[in-house]
């Protein structure tokens, strides 16, 4: 009776180890290899699968998800001769979980390797200048090579990235140099230039206003010219609408002469001809002012004694151009 319930517990439990070989869930973005009796079988895809128990064995679950790998640092030598250490940063994803099983050992030092030996032929044929400022070069090169060697693997990868590219010490500080001398110079030359631009700015705004006052005088010249014109117009009205003589006319010339003459740059100047017919207008009538000769009453010696003639002498304003 024991060996009997042993039998079936035993029984038991072999059933419920073959229930839950048969049955297989695979989760989401997951693939799973079937081997039978160690040949490949089918792959599972994400969901319940039933398998057969101590017959059918899984090899491999494979993650369909996108994977990051990143690789440690590699030295790489340069054209010039200078060694550099690149990190790289892969992404990848596994489209064919048969393949990734069985057509390379392990995909992800495959990748690795053909990473590394693809990076140093990229940048054994640059410089150093151009290896710091090529990344985008560099990473479509990458990404070429790999997707064709990696297409037989089942391995789609998607992108490469260099993640630090680190030249020697040496080169690192002679850069730092060269760079703040490049800064230096740079504040130089804006020094220079806003120094330059401050003396135009100077300079226009000086220019401006030697123009301005120029301008300003220039018309206070044209004001005071016509009101003196107006002046004179005004007299020369007035003088005409009084119906003055050539008395008055000469007098008034008389007066004007003297502040002709005044201007410092008045070097030769013309007086009009109307001048000299009213002198002679006015000298006649300071000559018919003197007395005439018969009439004035006799001397001692019984001659008609005749006074003097007095002679208004004409005297004019000296005209000094100076």
């Amino acid at each position: 009776m024991n060996a009997v319930i042993i039998v079936l517990i035993i029984l038991v439990v072999l059933a419920f180890v073959a229930l839950i070989k048969t049955i297989q869930v695979i989760p989401q973005a997951s693939a799973a290899i079937v081997e039978r009796f160690g040949r490949y079988t089918r792959t599972l895809n994400a969901g319940l699968n039933i398998v057969v128990p101590f017959i059918d064995t899984i090899r491999n679950r494979i993650d369909l998800r996108e994977q990051v790998v990143p690789f440690p640092p590699q030295p790489v030598i340069t054209q010039d001769n200078l060694v550099v250490n690149i990190d790289t940063v892969i992404y990848y994803q596994v489209t064919d979980a048969r393949a990734a099983t069985y057509e390379v050992a392990s995909y992800i030092q495959a990748i690795e390797q053909l990473t590394v030996t693809t990076l140093r032929n990229i940048i054994g044929s640059m410089d150093l200048e151009s290896t710091l400022t090529s990344r985008e070069t560099i990473n479509a090169g990458l990404r070429g090579v790999l997707d064709e060697a990696t297409g037989k693997w089942g391995i789609r990868v998607n992108r490469v990235e260099l993640k630090a590219i680190e030249p020697p010490t040496s080169i690192q500080d002679s850069m730092e140099k060269q760079m703040r001398a490049d800064r230096d110079k740079r504040a130089a030359i804006l020094t220079a230039e806003g120094a330059r631009q401050a003396q135009i700015l100077t300079a226009e705004g000086q220019k401006q206003a030697e123009v301005l006052r120029a301008e300003g005088e220039a018309q206070a010249k044209v004001l005071r010219a016509d009101g003196e014109a107006a002046a004179i117009r005004t007299v020369f009205e007035a003088i005409h609408e009084g119906d003055a003589d050539q008395k008055l006319l000469a007098y008034q010339y008389l007066q004007t002469l003297p502040e002709i003459a005044k201007g410092d740059s008045n070097k030769l100047w013309i007086i009009p001809s109307e001048v000299g017919d009213a002198l002679k207008g006015l000298g006649g009538a300071f000559t018919g002012l003197a007395p005439k000769g018969g009439d004035g009453p006799s001397d001692s010696n019984g001659s008609t004694g005749s006074v003097p003639r007095m002679e208004k002498r004409r005297e004019y304003p000296s005209i000094d151009p100076e």
